[in-house]
């Protein structure tokens, strides 16, 4: 079974000992310094294990994207904690276990074998996924990251950590799968439910843009009939913000 671990630090002494520990029990690792890196590498890629210095800033971010991959290729999450970290958002962020900086081979040993049952192996082929793309909306000030669920010529349904606030129109921009083209454009929200996930009209999308995504579902064979399934909400979605009163 291979196993690999993705690790978000700037922490010297840290590293040395989970590289040191990690090789010993023969996980892989990846590093990376920053929470927006460590998002993107988290729904680009598969990964056994996260581990998230929560000293960092965006650490509970990176771990409640972590709760939105599937099922099947969910990491178990690790996070690291000092005396000045302020630890209740490590447990709001529903980490699986804590480790205590500085820390200890012995401590990092344990609880790597405690969380190893509960790791999914890295498929030698990557398994097929519906969508593996991130979108980031722009709420003033702040790029939120959401998982892409559905993506039509017209629209998309997303996954966000936490349930999107009382907005219509947000501008986003997201990658197409497998290319090099970023697509920017406005959404209007037509929908939101209790559970974070949210679907969007794209109000407006520049014209090279929308060529590059119509060629993109072409080629992955997209139907018209795509458009209305993507913009319905599921059952459970109640909330749509053009409702009246």
């Amino acid at each position: 079974m291979r196993l690999n671990a993705l690790l978000m630090t700037r922490d010297r002494p840290s590293l040395r000992v989970l590289g040191a520990t990690l090789d010993v029990m023969r996980i892989e690792m990846q590093t990376c310094q920053s929470a927006a890196d460590a998002v993107e590498l988290l729904v680009k890629g598969h990964h056994s294990a996260l581990v998230l210095d929560f000293d960092l800033p965006g650490a509970d971010q990176v771990a409640c994207m972590a709760r939105l991959v599937s099922p099947r290729r969910r990491p178990v999450v690790f996070g690291m904690v000092s005396a000045f970290t302020p630890v209740g958002s490590a447990f709001q962020s529903r980490v699986n276990f804590v480790l205590y900086k500085p820390l200890e081979f012995d401590q990092v040993v344990r609880s790597l074998r405690a969380g190893q049952d509960l790791m999914p192996p890295n498929p030698r082929r990557s398994d097929r996924h519906k969508l593996e793309t991130l979108v980031y909306l722009q709420l003033g000030t702040t790029a939120l990251p959401a998982v892409v669920l559905d993506l039509s010529e017209q629209g998309l349904a997303l996954q966000t950590p936490e349930p999107l606030p009382p907005v219509q129109n947000v501008p986003l921009r997201f990658a197409l799968p497998g290319t090099s083209h970023v697509v920017e454009a406005v959404g209007e929200v037509i929908w939101t439910d209790e559970d974070g996930r949210a679907g969007m009209f794209f109000s407006q999308m520049t014209a090279v843009a929308r060529t590059h995504l119509k060629d993109w579902l072409a080629k992955r064979g997209g139907r018209a009939q795509d458009a209305v399934r993507v913009l319905m909400p599921p059952r459970r979605a109640r909330h749509g913000v053009h409702s009246t009163h």
